[in-house]
This record gives structure tokens, C-alpha cells and sequence, in this order.
């Protein structure tokens, strides 16, 4: 028989921290065969990375295998000595970190990076080896490859430096490729891109690959098996479709509730994250090591660790009651429904809002004429790829960023663009809560002095009321008092994240523009968050803007959702009428991207072609022309496409009247089908009356 691409037997890791060694990796037992596609989930803690850096021999310094076999075609990684290493990494494993632009060197050009694989590995010269490099980047689809080349790593987006990496990682056909949270902050768009083509690779060189993710949708879509880890142990392990269908142990449901799934909405389904926190590498937690946050937990629990068992013919779970698992439902119904909005109350109007970046020769427009909405106590969602606009419209809005032109109206009153024009009561009223609360939260400050401060300059409470707020503050947001005496620093990224929340509510915001909220967070925590964003929004009344990359989550918690492309809007509507459709080709294809790990609601893909066009160079007609799968012709190219209605306040920004879009969208299965390459049946030529109705500018 052949031996496995991948072979770990028995591995156990340790890091030394204040001069003791604690295990991070316990008795770790897995396999991975060529062309075969493995995923590691879990929280983060739960010892995915150490695994990986242990299989490339990759651990820092107060790291060490304290135990195990790591094999890779039959060859002992963990007893091989540096120089054999050096041979093996790049010709059979190769690792793509989670942030390219700390993989590449930004003094170097792209071409010399990936040049010296070939000159490392197969002794080529530097002529060879650049075209080789130039070769290496057009097989992962990178568009004027040649051109690349000649680029250092920060002219690049981030797309295209995770296809460098990949670029480098496939230079030599490796035998197993490490995936390592490879789209974590990417866009739908391109993640689905990577994706495919990394699918494409692992079919072509049969290599096998050990995928690193919290995002189980992706997760799902790209293995063949998954291992969810816990505390240094591999709790369950099977095939990915069986997994998510039926999970056999407790912390793999936990994960599963805590994911709002494709379509689930605030009204119908409650989130809930798993109660407590990982243990500290080297606690000894007597029994199972998940009996302290597990809902099944009984007295065997805490006095007998289960071993990892077959349950069923390729399953294997690490609990005593995996049978009582198999019965509980995958997601909880909310216990009441959520109430939406009252639409009579406007509190934010926009109109006309436009913001140009001046530099070098021509402008780049950032935003352009974009006109909304917001009413009191609701959530509007906010989405579209890196570049379109979103956070600068955010910006402006809190007044960090001044517009060249557009009125705002607040609360009934005519409000300044610019911040320091603003009065008290107006900062007090509009918030923001960032992607990083690193930028936000003073380093040398305590949470209890970030907060107490936020409420004596919006309330004006001093003494004894201050502290009852701060107190007050940090309970809602479920920061226990503990923390308040610590600097963000000393927080993880959930606290973190908590903590700016309850500053950016210290004076009982009527707004709360939150830009990515959730990104990069664990699931447990992610859920957390957007509970009591809920929460928080059924007590205090505060609206928000939600902007995110994550479309399950806004339509779990938007009520309208507007779509962005190239700094204009193009689609804007009810959550459940932009979902249900139709849609604008270009909301269509991100919703095809989403990858979901119920993938019997999974929308058929659409693969847009070619890059994002830049803003500072938008394509004239309709902006989405260049990439859209619909394109009718001559008059995407020239004209500016007109809003359109498609009911009940339902607006799309398109040449193709709705009902065309909604025939050809159910046509082909939800949101279209196949590559934008591929083009469907032309749709039929737009009525005279949808071409010229509204404007190219606001909505109507």
C-alpha cells in the first residue's frame, strides 16, 4: 500500500512560558492521502497553527515535539535533520500563511521572490528562473503576469499577493500544501477565486493539502474530511458532508449554532455562542477537556477523558454521549420574533454625498452621488468588495472624513459634514465601532479609564454616577468587572472588540456605524457580538450601519441591505427582496460566492471575469460592464444605467428591467450559472421605458 501524503502519529507539542513547558498539542493522530483535501477547524487556542508549524518544522524557539511521528511520504519530518529539510520544504510541503504580506519580502520584486524557489531547488540560472517565475504566476491566473513581475509586494492588492504565495508554494509541485487561513479578510469574489483555483492545482499536480480555517462554509466547500480540534486534541473527525449534517460530538454543534447559516435571519433564529473559554495551555482539566462549557456535561464527564472513537464507519468522536449529539437541532429558534423597525421614523438622510481623494494627476472619486436612509432602531447593511466605497462613506458620515458635496440630515436637522463643526449633542449621537479595536482603544489606558472617560465627555458623569455607567457599560456588553482593570493589550480580540463597542455606546448613541465588526473573530465570539448587538438594539434603540464582507451575517442582522460597486450604489432594498431577488448581476454573483457548509442551499457559482477595475480609471456606461455576466452590449459600454423599481422599494441600479433579471436569475438556478466567461442566453434588449426611467445619479 502507499503511505499517506501526510502521516501524524501521536503528536505532542509544547511551548515553554515563564520558564515552564505546557502542552499545546496532545497525543495529535491524523492522515491525509495524495489528492486528498483535509480541514482543521476550531477556535483560536485550540492548536490548528502549532500543528502546522510542527509538520514544516517551523516552531519558534520556545516551542518543541515533545512526542509523535510526523511523516511525510513515509519519511520522519520530526527526526530529520535541518539540511534534508531545507531539500523537502518546497519540493514536497510547502505552507501558505494567512498574511501574505508578512510572507513576502518588500524589498524584493515579485519576479526574485519567486524566481529563487527555482534557483534554490532545481539549480536554475536567473534568466531560467524568471521565466519560470512568469510561468508560475499565469498558471494561478494572475492577469499580466509579466507585469507583475516587475511589482514589489505593497503594489499589489491582496488578492493578488495570496496568489503570489500560492505561485510559490506550487513552484515545485509539492507533495502536501498547508493552507493556513488562506482568504481570512479576502473578498467573496476573489476568495471564491482562490478557491477554485487552488481546487484546480490540487487536481492537476494530485498533491495533498491540510486546510487551516474558522470558516467552516469554506471549509465544507474545499474537503473531503475535516478534523475539528479542541484544546490540543482532535475531538471529532469524518467525511465534510456528514459532518455538518449529523456532528457526533458537542463542540462541533457548538460551532454549528454559533454560524448564522446562508438565508437565516434575526426574526427566526437565535445564536448561540459556546459558553465560557479555552482552557490556558498546561491546565489539567480532570475528564473530558470540553466537559466545563459542554451542555451534555455529567459526572462521567468530569472523571473520565473519552478516547477518539469510531462511532461509525469513517467518524471518530471524543465524547461519551455521541449518540445524544446526533439529535440536536443545528440551529435555535429565536424565542420570540424580533421586531423590525418603525419605518415612520427617519433619523439619517443622505443625499448627493460624493468624496474625491486628491492626488498625482487625476482624482480617484471614492464615492459617488450616493443617497440613503437610515431609520430609527434599524440595521442597514452595507456590502461590496474591497474599493467600492464603503468605509470612506463611513467616514464621512461620523465626520472623520469630509465629503466634496451631498447633504446630510440628522434627527430632523441639517448636520455638518466635518467633525469639529459638529456640536456635543450631534458626536454624541452618531458612533462608530471599527474593524480594529486596536485603533481605537488607547494602549496605556485601562478599559475602565477608555470607557470613563467616553462617558464624563458625552454624559457629563463624574464620581460615583461615572462608575455606575462604566459599570453598567461593561455588563452590557458582557465584559466582566476583571477586565476593566486591564489595557487593551492585554485583552484577546474578542474582549477587545467588546470593549470598543461600550465605548462607542457610552452616551447612548441613536447611530452606530460598525465597519466589519466581526472580521477575523472566532465563531463563538462572532456570535457573541451580534447577540448583543441585537441586544443592545432591543434596549437601547440604536440603529446601525453594518458594513461587512460576510453576506450571512448581514442578512442575519440587516433589515435593508444596500449593495456598493466602484463607489456608486447599485441595489438597495429590504433584506429579504435583495436576497429573494431579483437581484443586480453584480449582487447576484456575491451572493454565488458566499461559501456555505449547508451546501444543499448552496447558489450555483458565477466567476467574474477579470480584475476590479481601479476607481482613480471607473469604465464608462455602467461601471459593472467590464465583469458582468449579463452584459447586454453598446449600451452597458455607454450609458449610465438607470434606477430601477423593482417593488416595494426594492432599487437596481441596471439596463435589464427587474423582471427580465428575475426570470433569467430563476432560469439558471437562484443567482445565475456558470463563469462570466461562460455567458448565458442574452437576456431580452431592455424596454425603451426601463432604459431612460430615473437617473444615473440617486436613487428615486
Amino acid at each position: 500500500m502507499t503511505a499517506p501524503a501526510l502521516e501524524v502519529a501521536g503528536l505532542t507539542v509544547s511551548y515553554r512560558r515563564a520558564g515552564e513547558w505546557a502542552a499545546v498539542v496532545s497525543g495529535v493522530s491524523l492522515a491525509i492521502d495524495a489528492g486528498e483535501a483535509y480541514g482543521l477547524v476550531g477556535e483560536s487556542g485550540s492548536g490548528k497553527t502549532t500543528l502546522a508549524l510542527s509538520v514544516m518544522r517551523y516552531l519558534p524557539r520556545n516551542g518543541r515535539i515533545d512526542a509523535g511521528a510526523i511523516r511525510v511520504d513515509g519519511r520522519d519530518l520530526a527526526r530529520m535533520g535541518e539540511r534534508d529539510l531545507r531539500r523537502w520544504r518546497g519540493t514536497r510541503l510547502a505552507m501558505v500563511y494567512q498574511d501574505p504580506a508578512s510572507a513576502l519580502n518588500p524589498a524584493l520584486q515579485i519576479g526574485d521572490q519567486i524566481a529563487e524557489v527555482y534557483r534554490f531547488h532545481r539549480g536554475a540560472a536567473r534568466g531560467e528562473a524568471l521565466r519560470s517565475a512568469s510561468d508560475a504566476l499565469q498558471r494561478v491566473r494572475m492577469p499580466d503576469a509579466d507585469a507583475v513581475l516587475r511589482r514589489y509586494p505593497h503594489q499589489l492588492s491582496g488578492g493578488q499577493q495570496q496568489r503570489v504565495v500560492i505561485a510559490m508554494a506550487l513552484a515545485a509541485n509539492p507533495r502536501l500544501l498547508i493552507l493556513d487561513e488562506p482568504t481570512t479578510g479576502l473578498d467573496v469574489t476573489i476568495e471564491a477565486e482562490v478557491l477554485d483555483l487552488i481546487a484546480a492545482l490540487r487536481r492537476e499536480i494530485d498533491s495533498a493539502i491540510l486546510l487551516i480555517s474558522h470558516n467552516l462554509g469554506l471549509v465544507a466547500r474545499m474537503c473531503d474530511r475535516i478534523g475539528v480540534m479542541y484544546a490540543g486534541e482532535i475531538v471529532e473527525e469524518g467525511r465534510a458532508h456528514e459532518m455538518f449534517k449529523a456532528p457526533r460530538h458537542p463542540y462541533t454543534m457548538g460551532l454549528l449554532r454559533c454560524l448564522p447559516r446562508f438565508g437565516a435571519t434575526k426574526q427566526d433564529t437565535l445564536l448561540e455562542p459556546i459558553p465560557g473559554t479555552l482552557p490556558f495551555p498546561g491546565d489539567r482539566i480532570a475528564g473530558c477537556v470540553f466537559h466545563p462549557r459542554c451542555v451534555l456535561a455529567r459526572d462521567r464527564c468530569r472523571r473520565d477523558a473519552p478516547e477518539l472513537l469510531a462511532v461509525e464507519p469513517g467518524r471518530r468522536s471524543r465524547c461519551h454521549f455521541s449518540e445524544e449529539v446526533a439529535t440536536m437541532p443545528h440551529q435555535v429558534p429565536a424565542v420570540s420574533p424580533r421586531s423590525g423597525p418603525a419605518p415612520h421614523e427617519r433619523l439619517l438622510e443622505v443625499t448627493g454625498l460624493r468624496k474625491t481623494f486628491r492626488g498625482p494627476g487625476q482624482g480617484t472619486v471614492a464615492v459617488r452621488d450616493v443617497s440613503l436612509e437610515v431609520m430609527r432602531g434599524e440595521t442597514l447593511g452595507l456590502v461590496g468588495e474591497s474599493g467600492s466605497g464603503k468605509t470612506t462613506l463611513a467616514r464621512c458620515l461620523v465626520g472623520l472624513t469630509e465629503p466634496d458635496g451631498g447633504e446630510l440630515t440628522f434627527a430632523g436637522k441639517h448636520a455638518p459634514w466635518r467633525g469639529r463643526d459638529r456640536g456635543p449633542a450631534l458626536l454624541q449621537m452618531m458612533q462608530m465601532v471599527f474593524q480594529n479595536p486596536d485603533t481605537t482603544l488607547n494602549p496605556s489606558w485601562t478599559v475602565r479609564g477608555i470607557l470613563g472617560r467616553a462617558v464624563r465627555v458625552f454624559l457629563g458623569l463624574r464620581g460615583r454616577a461615572q462608575s455606575r455607567r462604566v459599570a453598567e457599560l461593561a455588563s452590557g456588553v458582557r465584559l466582566e468587572p476583571r477586565y476593566l482593570d486591564l489595557r487593551a493589550g492585554q485583552l484577546s480580540g474578542g474582549l477587545r472588540q467588546r470593549a470598543a463597542i461600550a465605548r462607542a455606546l457610552a452616551g447612548k448613541p441613536a447611530l452606530a456605524v460598525c465597519d466589519e465588526p466581526v472580521t477575523a473573530l472566532d465563531v463563538s465570539v462572532q456570535a457573541a457580538i451580534l447577540e448583543l448587538l441585537l441586544e443592545l438594539q432591543a434596549t437601547e434603540g440604536v440603529a446601525y450601519i453594518l458594513i461587512s464582507h460576510d453576506l450571512a451575517v448581514v442578512r442575519y442582522l440587516a433589515d435593508r441591505i444596500g449593495v456598493m460597486y466602484l463607489a456608486q450604489l447599485v441595489e438597495i432594498g429590504e433584506a429579504a427582496a435583495v436576497f429573494a431577488g431579483p437581484q443586480h448581476p453584480y449582487t447576484e454573483a456575491l451572493l454565488a460566492a458566499v461559501p456555505v457548509f449547508d451546501t444543499e442551499t448552496a447558489p450555483p457559482p458565477i466567476r467574474l471575469a477579470g480584475p476590479i477595475p481601479s476607481l482613480a480609471h471607473p469604465p464608462s456606461g455602467c461601471r459593472f460592464h467590464t465583469r458582468c455576466p449579463r452584459k447586454l452590449g453598446a449600451i452597458c459600454e455607454q450609458q449610465e444605467p438607470p434606477w430601477l423599481d423593482a417593488g416595494e422599494g426594492h432599487l437596481i441600479r441596471c439596463h435589464i428591467p427587474p423582471e427580465d433579471l428575475r426570470n433569467l436569475q430563476v432560469k439558471n438556478g437562484h443567482s445565475g450559472n456558470g463563469h462570466a466567461g461562460d455567458r448565458p442566453n442574452p437576456p431580452p434588449s431592455p424596454r425603451a421605458d426601463a432604459v431612460t426611467s430615473g437617473g444615473p445619479g440617486s436613487p428615486p
